[in-house]
């Protein structure tokens, strides 16, 4: 009796497996409603299907890098910057044709073209995204550069600063003895002034000045590098 009943269940497991292999074949085989089949006519655009993964409508359209940027340098709030900065440098008086300016956190580098445009060729502009050609990727806070290697080190974002002591303290090791460094910071006076002058450990105080960037009402501080603010 056992043994006809194991026989039963046998032919019952091979019954129902036959049953899933036929099932599997017709699902393999079955076009799937989902599919276009190759001969159907495309009406409609978005029912258009890549051929291959190296199908070239894939690709997104190539954008020129150079006509880029210069698309973004002959825009009207690029030139005006431009513009406001080259005043604001040559209200300063201490430039020159070969001085070599560091410009910190420079941005997209409107300081940069400025300086340039005014015919300082030797002009280094660093934040921590690049913006070529104009401005490279450095850490404003630790500089790749060699000790006094410029004479002049501007920075118009020392107020956005995470570490402002550390940040002037690279400004005035990458200038010479007797170089400066120029900040520039929203306008202020007296107390507020002498703080950020207390910032530079290794320079002078020279003057302060308010002056018009960008649009804004600023105060334009300037340091002498090579002699303690405390001597």
């Amino acid at each position: 009796m056992e043994k006809h009943i194991e026989n039963f269940l046998n032919k019952l497991s091979l019954i129902f497996i036959t049953i899933a292999t036929i099932i599997l074949l017709y699902l393999y085989l079955q076009t799937p409603q989902t599919c276009i089949p190759p001969n159907t006519p495309i009406t409609k655009p978005h029912l258009k299907f890549p051929s291959s993964t190296c199908d070239p409508s894939l690709n997104h359209p190539y954008i020129d890098p150079t006509k880029k940027r210069l698309k973004l340098w002959s825009s009207k709030s690029w030139l005006s910057q431009v513009s406001s900065f080259t005043t604001f440098f040559h209200s300063l008086n201490l430039l020159h044709n070969k001085t070599k300016v560091l410009c910190v956190s420079a941005g997209a580098g409107h300081e940069v073209m400025a300086l340039n445009n005014m015919g300082v060729s030797d002009v280094t502009g660093v934040e921590i995204v690049d913006s070529l050609p104009l401005v490279k990727r450095a850490d404003p806070n630790n500089l790749p550069f060699f000790d006094g290697v410029f004479d002049l080190a501007f920075s118009a974002h020392l107020q956005e600063a995470l570490f402002p002591l550390r940040f002037v303290g690279e400004m005035e090791r990458t200038v010479r003895n007797g170089g400066v460094c120029v900040v520039v910071v929203e306008e202020c006076g007296g107390e507020e002034v002498d703080a950020i002058a207390g910032l530079f450990r290794k320079s002078m105080f020279i003057r302060a000045e308010n002056v018009t960037l960008i649009g804004m009402r600023m105060t334009r501080i300037i340091m002498r590098v090579g002699v303690s603010s405390s001597s």
